[in-house]
């Protein structure tokens, strides 16, 4: 399996400073796992890393498409998987750095991915709903996925119908079914979780909102309208551009657009923090207490000894 190391955590916790130190000491590239910094013009708003910043470390999937293109976790995958293989044949061992975690899960597991099911699967199972109620519903999904079903709310009507609707299509329950998809991941990741408390990160977010106003944000949008994009192009809805869109159209204030972006960022933090919550890593850090010799000596560690356990397996 192929070594590879990711810097996750929420937005403004500190990971492209974390990455940058590392990929100095380590002699290796970074490949961003961000889902706004993949635009070209968006810099500022995306706290990108400055070009200062890349060239002490060579990054990745910067900047490779129009502010009206879209890109997905599956293109990201397929692009992350091509770098890693080129650096891999250098000798180098990649740092994935972002904080969208949909992208390092594509890479590191795939996107879960079933054949088509009978749609009658699923309309007799609306229909039973109807007849016998979740309860009932739920209790089923209990005897034939209970670790499917621990894992979620007895009145989560969707997932119940979609554990439900698998089991009944397949005859493998949904939870064994991500089981095998995980035992397919071809990456032997260590995975590094950079941990905020939530006043300090909030304090930080407000911050660099300030920053990114005092640093030309506004005509860092003004210039993308020049250019020909609109309040439709997927670039300008992006979090930390769309909140600036009603000052442009004069209906707000750059001080309330200011607020609501701020706002905006703390609540797609909070969520960041949650998502991270399902996963094991390697390492959990204090960004305030990030000491680069500890983290390399237990990076090169941990590697060696998830590749002593992958060699054991064959």
């Amino acid at each position: 399996m192929i070594p590879v190391i990711t810097i996750e955590g929420a937005t403004a916790s500190g990971k492209s400073a974390l990455a940058i130190a590392l990929a100095e000491s380590l002699c290796t590239e970074i490949i961003s796992a961000d889902s706004r910094q993949v635009y070209r013009y968006l810099d500022i708003g995306t706290a990108k890393v400055t070009k200062a910043e890349q060239q002490r470390a060579k990054h990745h999937l910067l900047d490779i498409i129009n502010p009206d293109e879209t890109y997905n976790a599956g293109s990201f995958a397929a692009d992350a998987e091509k770098i890693i293989t080129s650096l891999h044949s250098e000798g180098k061992i990649p740092i994935i750095c972002g904080g969208t975690g949909l992208y390092i899960k594509a890479l590191l597991n795939g996107l879960f991915t079933l054949p088509p099911l009978p749609t009658k699967i699923r309309y007799d199972l609306k229909q039973r709903l109807k007849e016998e109620g979740l309860t009932s519903l739920y209790s089923e999904l209990l005897n034939i996925d209970p670790e499917f079903a621990s894992k979620i709310s007895e009145n989560d009507t969707q997932r119940i119908l979609r554990g439900l609707e698998v089991f009944s299509g397949t005859g493998i329950p949904l939870s064994e079914h991500w089981r095998k998809q995980k035992e397919t991941g071809k990456y032997n990741a260590f995975r590094i979780l950079i941990d905020m408390p939530r006043p300090q990160l909030y304090t930080r977010i407000n911050e660099r909102m300030e920053k990114m106003l005092a640093e030309g944000l506004l005509q860092e949008i003004e210039n993308l309208f020049a250019m020909g994009y609109t309040d439709h192009s997927p670039g300008l809805q992006c979090l930390g551009y769309k909140e600036f869109l009603p000052y442009f159209r004069e209906e707000a204030s750059i001080e309330d657009c200011a607020i609501i972006a701020a706002q905006h960022q703390r609540n797609y933090a909070k969520r960041q923090v949650t998502w991270y919550r399902k996963y094991t890593f390697d390492l959990t850090i204090d960004s305030s207490s990030i000491i680069l010799y500890n983290i390399v000596t237990k990076i090169k560690e941990g590697l060696k000894k998830k590749n002593a356990n992958s060699s054991e397996s064959i």
